[in-house]
Protein backbone atom coordinates (compact mmCIF):
# COMPACT_ATOMS: atom_id res chain seq x y z
CA UNK A 1 0.00 0.00 0.00
CA UNK A 2 1.53 3.46 -1.04
CA UNK A 3 1.57 6.30 1.90
CA UNK A 4 -0.28 8.99 0.35
CA UNK A 5 0.31 12.56 0.70
CA UNK A 6 -0.45 15.79 -0.92
CA UNK A 7 1.90 17.69 1.29
CA UNK A 8 5.55 17.35 -0.07
CA UNK A 9 6.56 15.18 -3.53
CA UNK A 10 10.65 15.23 -4.10
CA UNK A 11 11.52 14.51 -7.59
CA UNK A 12 14.10 14.83 -10.43
CA UNK A 13 16.42 16.85 -7.49
CA UNK A 14 13.00 19.70 -7.30
CA UNK A 15 11.33 19.65 -3.87
CA UNK A 16 7.46 20.59 -3.98
CA UNK A 17 5.37 22.03 -0.84
CA UNK A 18 1.82 21.97 -1.95
CA UNK A 19 2.69 22.62 -5.80
CA UNK A 20 5.12 25.52 -4.94
CA UNK A 21 8.61 24.60 -5.60
CA UNK A 22 10.90 24.82 -2.14
CA UNK A 23 13.47 27.00 -4.53
CA UNK A 24 11.22 29.92 -5.09
CA UNK A 25 9.77 29.61 -1.72
CA UNK A 26 13.18 30.39 -0.14
CA UNK A 27 13.44 33.15 -2.19
CA UNK A 28 10.00 35.08 -2.58
CA UNK A 29 8.25 33.83 0.76
CA UNK A 30 8.44 34.44 4.77
CA UNK A 31 8.35 31.35 7.48
CA UNK A 32 4.87 32.62 8.25
CA UNK A 33 3.84 32.96 4.48
CA UNK A 34 4.91 29.16 4.20
CA UNK A 35 3.51 27.83 7.15
CA UNK A 36 0.23 28.70 5.92
CA UNK A 37 0.74 27.42 2.57
CA UNK A 38 1.62 24.06 4.40
CA UNK A 39 -1.24 24.03 6.63
CA UNK A 40 -3.85 25.45 4.66
CA UNK A 41 -3.20 23.80 0.94
CA UNK A 42 -2.74 27.87 -0.22
CA UNK A 43 -1.20 31.01 -0.43
CA UNK A 44 -2.35 33.58 2.20
CA UNK A 45 -4.21 36.48 1.36
CA UNK A 46 -2.27 39.86 2.91
CA UNK A 47 -5.06 39.93 5.53
CA UNK A 48 -4.26 36.37 6.59
CA UNK A 49 -0.29 36.74 6.75
CA UNK A 50 -0.64 39.90 9.29
CA UNK A 51 -3.79 38.18 11.44
CA UNK A 52 -1.38 34.50 11.60
CA UNK A 53 1.64 36.81 12.20
CA UNK A 54 -0.05 38.38 15.13
CA UNK A 55 -1.17 34.82 16.26
CA UNK A 56 2.09 33.64 16.68
CA UNK A 57 4.11 36.39 17.96
CA UNK A 58 1.06 36.49 20.83
CA UNK A 59 1.78 33.07 22.26
CA UNK A 60 5.68 32.76 21.55
CA UNK A 61 6.12 32.47 25.78
CA UNK A 62 4.94 32.61 28.67
CA UNK A 63 7.72 32.86 31.29
CA UNK A 64 9.43 29.93 33.09
CA UNK A 65 6.48 29.35 35.30
CA UNK A 66 4.46 27.68 32.36
CA UNK A 67 4.31 23.99 32.71
CA UNK A 68 5.99 23.41 29.44
CA UNK A 69 9.04 25.67 29.90
CA UNK A 70 9.19 24.20 33.49
CA UNK A 71 9.35 20.85 32.11
CA UNK A 72 11.95 21.74 29.67
CA UNK A 73 14.32 23.39 31.84
CA UNK A 74 14.10 20.88 34.33
CA UNK A 75 15.15 17.94 31.95
CA UNK A 76 17.50 20.45 30.07
CA UNK A 77 19.41 20.73 33.71
CA UNK A 78 19.64 17.23 33.54
CA UNK A 79 22.38 17.18 30.79
CA UNK A 80 19.84 16.30 28.10
CA UNK A 81 20.15 17.35 24.50
CA UNK A 82 18.30 20.39 23.16
CA UNK A 83 15.97 18.26 21.07
CA UNK A 84 15.07 16.08 24.23
CA UNK A 85 14.41 18.64 26.37
CA UNK A 86 11.70 20.60 23.94
CA UNK A 87 9.93 17.56 23.47
CA UNK A 88 9.44 17.57 27.25
CA UNK A 89 8.58 21.14 26.93
CA UNK A 90 5.71 19.71 24.19
CA UNK A 91 4.53 17.08 25.87
CA UNK A 92 3.77 18.89 29.30
CA UNK A 93 0.81 20.77 27.06
CA UNK A 94 -2.22 18.90 27.98
CA UNK A 95 -5.30 20.09 29.25
CA UNK A 96 -4.86 22.97 31.44
CA UNK A 97 -2.00 24.18 29.47
CA UNK A 98 -1.99 24.54 25.35
CA UNK A 99 -4.66 22.45 24.63
CA UNK A 100 -7.86 24.13 25.26
CA UNK A 101 -7.49 25.87 22.04
CA UNK A 102 -8.82 22.96 20.19
CA UNK A 103 -11.94 22.41 22.92
CA UNK A 104 -12.78 26.42 23.33
CA UNK A 105 -13.07 26.05 19.40
CA UNK A 106 -15.67 23.62 19.26
CA UNK A 107 -17.83 25.04 21.62
CA UNK A 108 -17.90 28.58 19.76
CA UNK A 109 -18.22 26.56 16.56
CA UNK A 110 -21.50 24.79 18.49
CA UNK A 111 -22.74 27.87 19.58
CA UNK A 112 -23.00 30.09 16.72
CA UNK A 113 -26.36 30.14 16.51
CA UNK A 114 -27.36 29.77 20.23
CA UNK A 115 -29.97 31.71 20.68
CA UNK A 116 -29.82 31.24 24.38
CA UNK A 117 -25.72 31.56 24.92
CA UNK A 118 -26.74 32.98 28.42
CA UNK A 119 -28.75 30.17 29.34
CA UNK A 120 -26.24 27.39 28.07
CA UNK A 121 -23.24 29.06 30.10
CA UNK A 122 -24.96 29.01 33.66
CA UNK A 123 -26.11 25.51 33.11
CA UNK A 124 -22.15 24.41 32.25
CA UNK A 125 -21.12 26.57 35.85
CA UNK A 126 -24.34 24.80 37.81
CA UNK A 127 -22.97 21.37 36.30
CA UNK A 128 -19.26 22.41 37.13
CA UNK A 129 -18.30 21.84 34.16
CA UNK A 130 -15.27 23.95 33.09
CA UNK A 131 -15.46 26.17 29.72
CA UNK A 132 -12.12 26.39 28.01
CA UNK A 133 -10.15 29.36 26.74
CA UNK A 134 -11.63 31.33 30.22
CA UNK A 135 -9.60 31.84 33.05
CA UNK A 136 -6.03 32.25 34.01
CA UNK A 137 -3.83 31.50 36.83
CA UNK A 138 -1.99 34.73 37.44
CA UNK A 139 -4.01 37.09 35.11
CA UNK A 140 -7.60 38.52 35.39
CA UNK A 141 -7.34 40.31 31.85
CA UNK A 142 -5.41 38.74 29.17
CA UNK A 143 -4.39 41.71 26.91
CA UNK A 144 -2.64 39.02 24.50
CA UNK A 145 -6.60 38.20 23.86
CA UNK A 146 -7.68 41.83 23.73
CA UNK A 147 -5.01 43.10 20.82
CA UNK A 148 -5.76 39.91 18.69
CA UNK A 149 -9.09 40.61 18.56
CA UNK A 150 -8.68 44.50 17.87
CA UNK A 151 -6.81 42.74 14.78
CA UNK A 152 -9.20 40.61 14.08
CA UNK A 153 -11.63 43.36 13.59
CA UNK A 154 -9.31 45.46 11.71
CA UNK A 155 -8.62 42.53 9.32
CA UNK A 156 -11.87 41.51 8.51
CA UNK A 157 -11.27 38.07 11.24
CA UNK A 158 -14.03 39.35 13.92
CA UNK A 159 -16.77 36.81 13.31
CA UNK A 160 -19.39 34.21 14.15
CA UNK A 161 -17.08 32.65 16.94
CA UNK A 162 -15.37 35.56 17.95
CA UNK A 163 -18.69 37.11 18.91
CA UNK A 164 -19.69 34.30 20.70
CA UNK A 165 -16.51 33.56 22.52
CA UNK A 166 -16.69 37.56 23.85
CA UNK A 167 -20.61 36.81 24.72
CA UNK A 168 -19.66 33.76 26.56
CA UNK A 169 -17.31 35.63 28.57
CA UNK A 170 -19.09 38.35 29.71
CA UNK A 171 -22.09 35.62 30.87
CA UNK A 172 -19.45 33.70 32.35
CA UNK A 173 -18.39 36.75 34.43
CA UNK A 174 -22.03 37.91 35.28
CA UNK A 175 -22.26 34.65 37.07
CA UNK A 176 -18.65 33.84 38.50
CA UNK A 177 -17.23 34.48 41.59
CA UNK A 178 -13.64 35.56 40.36
CA UNK A 179 -12.49 36.92 37.11
CA UNK A 180 -12.44 34.65 34.47
CA UNK A 181 -10.78 36.21 31.39
CA UNK A 182 -10.99 35.38 27.59
CA UNK A 183 -7.69 33.62 27.68
CA UNK A 184 -4.91 33.07 24.97
CA UNK A 185 -6.47 29.90 24.11
CA UNK A 186 -9.82 30.80 24.00
CA UNK A 187 -9.06 33.95 21.91
CA UNK A 188 -6.81 32.01 18.89
CA UNK A 189 -9.29 29.34 19.17
CA UNK A 190 -12.01 32.09 17.81
CA UNK A 191 -9.81 33.38 15.64
CA UNK A 192 -9.23 30.87 13.85
CA UNK A 193 -11.90 29.11 13.37
CA UNK A 194 -13.16 32.47 11.80
CA UNK A 195 -10.38 31.90 9.65
CA UNK A 196 -11.55 28.52 8.55
CA UNK A 197 -9.25 26.28 10.28
CA UNK A 198 -9.87 23.13 11.82
CA UNK A 199 -10.04 22.76 15.17
CA UNK A 200 -8.27 19.27 14.97
CA UNK A 201 -5.03 21.49 13.84
CA UNK A 202 -5.12 24.24 16.20
CA UNK A 203 -2.94 22.56 18.84
CA UNK A 204 -0.25 22.33 16.57
CA UNK A 205 -0.62 26.09 15.74
CA UNK A 206 -0.14 26.90 19.35
CA UNK A 207 2.68 24.57 19.87
CA UNK A 208 4.23 26.11 16.61
CA UNK A 209 3.95 29.75 18.04
CA UNK A 210 5.45 28.34 21.82
CA UNK A 211 8.44 26.72 20.45
CA UNK A 212 10.42 29.70 19.98
CA UNK A 213 10.12 30.34 23.41
CA UNK A 214 10.69 27.14 24.74
CA UNK A 215 13.88 27.02 22.69
CA UNK A 216 15.25 30.43 24.44
CA UNK A 217 14.05 28.90 27.85
CA UNK A 218 15.96 25.86 27.17
CA UNK A 219 19.39 27.11 25.89
CA UNK A 220 19.48 29.90 28.68
CA UNK A 221 19.28 27.14 31.17
CA UNK A 222 22.09 25.09 29.28
CA UNK A 223 24.21 28.51 28.91
CA UNK A 224 23.59 29.23 32.81
CA UNK A 225 24.31 25.58 33.92
CA UNK A 226 23.17 26.25 37.41
CA UNK A 227 22.79 22.41 37.83
CA UNK A 228 19.83 20.15 38.42
CA UNK A 229 16.93 21.92 39.49
CA UNK A 230 14.71 20.17 42.35
CA UNK A 231 12.75 20.90 44.90
CA UNK A 232 14.34 22.02 47.94
CA UNK A 233 13.11 19.65 51.08
CA UNK A 234 11.32 22.30 52.64
CA UNK A 235 9.09 23.20 49.19
CA UNK A 236 8.16 19.56 49.95
CA UNK A 237 5.10 18.67 52.80
CA UNK A 238 4.83 14.71 53.89
CA UNK A 239 1.18 13.62 54.36
CA UNK A 240 2.01 10.04 54.68
CA UNK A 241 1.95 7.87 58.15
Amino acid sequence: MKWQTAITNINNGQEIIRGKKLSGLIKTNTFTETIFLIWQGRMPKSAEIKMMDALLVAAIDHGTGTASAMAARIVASAKNSMHTSLAAGILAMGERHGSAIETAAKFFIENKNNKNLAQTVKELKDKKVRLAGFGHAVLSKDERSTELFKMAKKLGFYKDCCIVAQATEKELNKISSKPLPLNIDGAMGAILADMGFDPKMMKGVFITARVPGLVAHIFEEIQNDAGLRRLGEDEIEYIGK
